[in-house]
């Protein structure tokens, strides 16, 4: 199919999806919602079209002008101005749609939950594994998502073993898929003496949320053993027998949880966190298209190889995968910077795309 029949069968698309939802009695609450989504989606293309179509029509006016003006110089500068203004929009327009058409991850819209696992490098990887979720919480905060923390296991310290986080609003998924890696601190620890500079690890692991409906859990896979808290919790810790560990018994998978009081809400999140795993685990399966993206570091699922340094000597970030080097440690931190990583990205996933579909 050429481009212009694509961009045709778009606008003609979302023609049909406008004439449906005026007419929306004839549907149910589900379809409507459903459309609605795709009509916000289709509209911005449509109007990139429309931008473009109007371009395309003025500079062939504008060429046809320039060649009957032939012995008006100062006029003929102005023309030739404005043939090259809209030249340079008309490219911008193609960029932007070839971008918007590329296929989208089914999963960009979800919820995710976060893993966060201090690596590596004792207590000061505990320490960065907090700086990790403080910054993904900080980065929510920022984009007007709902961050909720569903477990975690710390020394005390302000030292973080281990937690887990759902985070949930518009297109959650879609920005912070790329941070699922090995991420990696040089500092020097408050307890050095002699002012060496140590390194070490914290492992992210980003999966989209999944619902009942995405992944069916059979109860006889399933061996859920109850014991009673232990650590920082409060005077309910080893009196009642409200922790929760989960075994899916085919996969292996162990989720536990134990920050609740109430046993049922430490099962329903630990079912979420369950729910999560085998969803992610089951498309890395089956779609091997992604698992070769995640295999080319933009965007990896695998948490074995290091994604990102920062380095708080010099106060810079490095992520690796796009050799993307930034002197503002602090401000990606406090998830103000952070936006200007997952972009570059995103840019270079979307060219790699790009790239795949030229071929």
């Amino acid at each position: 199919m050429s481009i212009q029949k694509r961009l045709d069968q778009v606008l003609r698309r979302h023609e049909d999806i406008r004439a449906m939802l005026e007419n929306s009695n004839d549907l149910d609450q589900q379809e409507t919602a459903k459309l609605s989504k795709e009509f916000v989606r289709l509209s911005k293309i449509a109007n990139e079209i429309n931008a473009l179509r109007t371009a395309e029509r003025e500079l062939k006016n504008s060429e046809e002008l320039n060649t009957t003006s032939e012995d008006d110089f100062d006029l003929k500068k102005l023309i030739q101005e404005d043939i090259d203004s809209l030249k340079n929009k008309i490219e911008i327009f193609n960029n932007n749609i070839r971008v918007m058409l590329l296929p989208k991850d089914n999963d960009d819209e979800r919820n995710v939950i976060v893993e966060v696992r201090a690596g590596t490098g004792g207590d000061e990887a505990g320490l960065f594994a907090a700086d990790l979720l403080r910054m993904y919480q900080r980065y929510a905060a920022i984009k007007g998502w709902h961050f909720e923390l569903l477990n975690s296991n710390d020394t005390g310290n302000g030292s973080l073993r281990e937690a887990v986080a759902e985070i949930s609003g518009l297109d959650v998924f879609s920005r912070l898929k790329f941070e699922s890696g090995v991420h990696r601190v040089q500092r020097v620890p408050e307890t050095e003496a002699n002012g060496r500079i140590h390194t070490s690890a914290a492992t992210v692991a980003v999966l989209p949320d999944a619902e009942d409906v995405d992944v069916v859990v059979n109860e006889k896979d399933l061996q859920i053993d109850v014991y009673r808290a232990s650590g920082a919790g409060g005077q309910h810790v080893n009196k009642t027998e409200s922790a929760i560990r989960i075994t899916h018994l085919p996969t292996g998978i162990v989720v536990t949880q134990q920050d609740d009081r109430s046993q049922h809400k430490n099962k329903a999140k630990a079912m979420k966190i369950l729910r999560a795993k085998l969803y992610d685990l089951e498309n890395a399966r089956k779609n091997a298209e992604r698992a070769a993206e995640r295999k080319s570091q933009v965007g990896r699922g695998d948490r074995s190889e290091r994604v990102r340094t920062y380095n708080f000597p010099q106060g810079r970030v490095t992520d690796h995968r796009i050799n993307l080097t930034l002197y503002k440690l602090s401000l990606v931190l406090e998830g103000e910077a952070l936006d200007e990583i997952i972009d570059g990205l995103i840019t270079e996933h979307q060219a790699r795309m790009l790239a795949k579909d030229v071929e």
